[in-house]
């Protein structure tokens, strides 16, 4: 009878994904956070249009630092979300599989979606 095979340790801080799979990894962690932060946003965004008193305190609740910089971080969400899935329905479609095109779009949707956080942060600050 032969041994099962052992389970293989994955060092997983010590492995280095190349960008495709960086901005893959990324795709699906902004997913979850769009998924968990969306609902909410929506529901205060539908609270703060009933009465102006809600208004006001919204506006009070989003002027505080950390908050501004949790809904940068969901901007960067949206825009990293969109622009991977822009990708990836390219990959899709067999446009962009070569080794070193892959490669390029995948900088290209990482570094985009960073400048575009960090303008349209800065013009929302």
């Amino acid at each position: 009878m032969a041994a099962k095979p052992r389970p293989v340790y994955l060092d997983l801080p010590n492995i280095r994904l190349p960008i495709p799979g960086i901005v893959s990894i990324l795709h699906r962690i902004s997913g979850v956070i769009l998924f968990i932060t969306l609902p909410v946003l929506l529901g205060l965004l539908a609270a703060s249009l009933n009465r102006e008193s809600v208004f006001v305190s919204y506006l009070h609740f989003v002027s505080h630092p950390i908050v501004k910089l949790a809904l940068i971080g969901v901007l960067w969400a949206f825009l990293h979300h969109a622009l991977a899935g822009t990708r990836f329905l390219f990959l899709d479609a067999h446009k962009g599989l070569e080794l070193q095109t892959a490669r390029l779009t995948a900088k290209i949707v990482f570094v985009s979606a960073l400048v575009l956080t960090v303008v349209i942060g800065a013009l929302l600050w």
